[in-house]
């Protein structure tokens, strides 16, 4: 009988097809925020609309992510991946268009290709990971998030005073068609070597399900509240230090990648801590760190020293883009047998409706007041849901002794 060890290193091409494709649709996503700036100034429209925009590609997302179960059964997940990426590539060359209807379009295509990526991912990688390897391999594929914003946060500004906004964003495009074509040279091979999912009793039977089950309810809505940090940090942080603290766009994109990097390699770390101790507590723990480097981000000022600014945004991002992989791959240890797929994407949804509500109502608020209360009000959203997950991770654990 293989080892569990031995049957990871036979899911190593599944599971880099599944962080590339991660990596090519978060590069996508993350885009148009990353280019806001210069966009906003030839569109004539206001950069803090960039929260408004993101609203839009996450509304289509949730929406999508919910019935992707479906098509993941239907077409396989694999050729479901090579749809997001070629969605995902005609938002980012409409985009190159210059017209306020074609971006919001686009953003509409990028939503499409956000929303199935992470049931997809669950669908292949259960199947062929073992169970006590789940948080750390799950944690690696969504490595692909950072990366991918990353990637995003230090090229296309390097791209923009050599081909301007409209050829940053033609290029990306390229790069996620090149990327729909090398999957399909993996695609027979993955989608026949994965059984089915099993028959689905229907998206609002999984819906109910989730919110029924006393674990899974807690990580659903603290998983909406925990994206509305992550997403308000990642999509308004070049805006809020381009406006704020009158960094330049460059500057400020170098800080993203930083903070991309940083968390990455926290996903790692706290992907391999959750399969040896109990996730749902260390989901809290987390978002108490999440809830300080909120804080501590908000009380920046025009006057902070450049290293410190990095210092507070490398800290803030390591945490706030930690968590991901570890709550995903607690949805899929907990998921009924063959309903991996219908449950995550429950999952997908509920946490990409955070990114929903989130950013426009950041931006609105920082708008109205200031970012300082937009990111106190974040903070004590997080540090509610993350004191609700450790009282839950305690009450188990009692339970559990006491039996």
């Amino acid at each position: 009988m293989d080892s569990p060890r031995q049957d990871l290193r036979s899911a190593l091409v599944p599971i880099a097809a599944m962080l590339g494709s991660q990596v090519l649709i978060s590069l996508a996503v993350l885009s148009l925020s990353v280019l806001m700036p210069a966009v906003a100034r030839d569109l004539d429209i206001a950069p803090k609309l960039v929260g408004v925009f993101t609203a839009v590609i996450y509304v289509v997302a949730s929406a999508v992510a919910l019935g992707s179960a479906v098509w993941i059964s239907r077409l396989g997940a694999v050729r479901v991946c090579q749809i997001a990426m070629i969605a995902a590539a005609a938002g980012l060359a409409l985009n190159a268009a210059a017209s306020v209807v074609a971006t919001v379009v686009a953003v509409a295509l990028i939503g499409m290709a956000q929303g199935p990526i992470n049931p997809a991912s669950a669908h292949i990688l259960t199947q062929r990971v073992p169970r006590a390897w789940f948080s750390l391999v799950f944690s690696v594929k969504q490595t692909g998030v950072p990366l991918g914003f990353a990637a995003a946060g230090i090229l296309l500004p390097l791209l923009l005073p050599v081909i301007g906004w409209r050829g940053a964003s033609l290029v990306a495009a390229g790069v996620l068609a090149v990327g729909a074509i090398v999957l399909e040279l993996l695609r027979a091979r993955l989608d026949a070597s994965v059984a089915p999912s099993g028959p689905s009793s229907g998206i609002w039977s999984s819906v109910r399900y989730v919110l029924a089950h006393p674990q899974m309810r807690v990580l659903g809505w603290s998983a909406l509240l925990y994206v509305v940090a992550q997403h308000t940090f990642t999509f308004f942080l070049v805006t809020y230090l381009y406006e704020h603290c009158r960094l330049s766009i460059a500057e400020a994109g170098f800080l993203l990648f930083l903070a991309q990097i940083g968390g990455t390699a926290q996903r790692l770390v706290l992907g391999a801590l959750g399969d040896r101790f109990p996730r749902m507590m260390l989901l809290g723990w987390t978002g108490v760190g999440i809830a300080i480097g909120a804080v501590a981000t908000g009380l920046i000022t025009s006057d902070t020293p450049y290293w410190l600014i990095g210092l507070i945004v490398f800290a803030y991002g390591t945490v706030v883009i930690s968590w991901n992989g570890v709550s995903i791959a607690e949805f899929a240890h907990l998921a009924p047998p063959g309903q991996v797929a219908p449950v995550a994407a429950v999952q997908t949804s509920l946490a990409f409706s955070g990114a929903v509500v989130g950013p426009p109502l950041f931006g609105l608020i920082a708008a109205l007041a200031d970012y300082r209360t937009a990111f106190f009000l974040v903070a004590a959203c997080v540090l509610a849901a993350a004191i609700w997950q450790i009282a839950t991770a305690k009450r188990l654990r009692k339970a559990l002794s006491g039996r």
